[in-house]
């Protein structure tokens, strides 16, 4: 399971690494039209948009997957490490249930629905832009399993110096 989480961060990585290099680009090229030659780009403008809201959701799901999202243990802390693995279960239980059910199925939704209209500046359809939701749902409800699994096994889930996981098997 350890190897699965080490190549989906690396997917992850390349993806947004990319989207955001492409975001960046266009970004500059828009600017550049619009003040060094006074006539703005709207095509670029349009698919900055769109490639920010790819980046935005598959960073979130790097984030999730690296576990450095947003957490506040006040209960947590106030109970015995049992207790606190369970909440856990429970936690990634419902995270794995949101992204199925809301990112996945209701992206899908969405997407297929968006298939049917074209982009106002480009020459692509919408719901390629939207398909960025159930995309970033996989890859949130495939973490999440690998977190439950982690979290059965009596595994400690951390975060080395590097900011890497690493996973300690506290039966062993």
């Amino acid at each position: 399971m350890k190897q699965i989480r080490t190549y989906l961060d690396k997917i992850m990585r390349v993806i947004n690494a990319l989207v955001f290099a492409i975001l960046s680009l266009l970004t500059i090229w828009q600017v550049s039209t619009r003040y060094l030659l006074s006539d703005p780009s709207t095509w670029s403008e349009e698919l900055a948009s769109y490639l920010f809201a790819w980046v935005t959701l598959l960073g979130a799901a790097y984030v999730f997957g690296k576990r450095e999202h947003m957490n506040i243990p006040i209960i947590t802390d106030k109970v015995s490490p049992k207790t606190q693995r369970i909440l856990a279960i429970i936690n990634e239980s419902i995270i794995f249930l949101f992204a199925i059910f809301v990112l996945v199925y209701g992206g899908l939704s969405i997407t297929s629905l968006t298939m049917g209209q074209m982009s106002s500046s480009l020459p692509i359809k919408m719901g390629y832009f939207y398909a960025a939701i159930p995309i970033s749902g996989v890859f949130i409800a495939i973490y999440s399993v690998l977190n439950i699994y982690d979290l059965f096994k009596g595994n400690t889930i951390n975060r080395n110096a590097n900011g890497e996981i690493t996973i300690e098997d506290t039966h062993a």
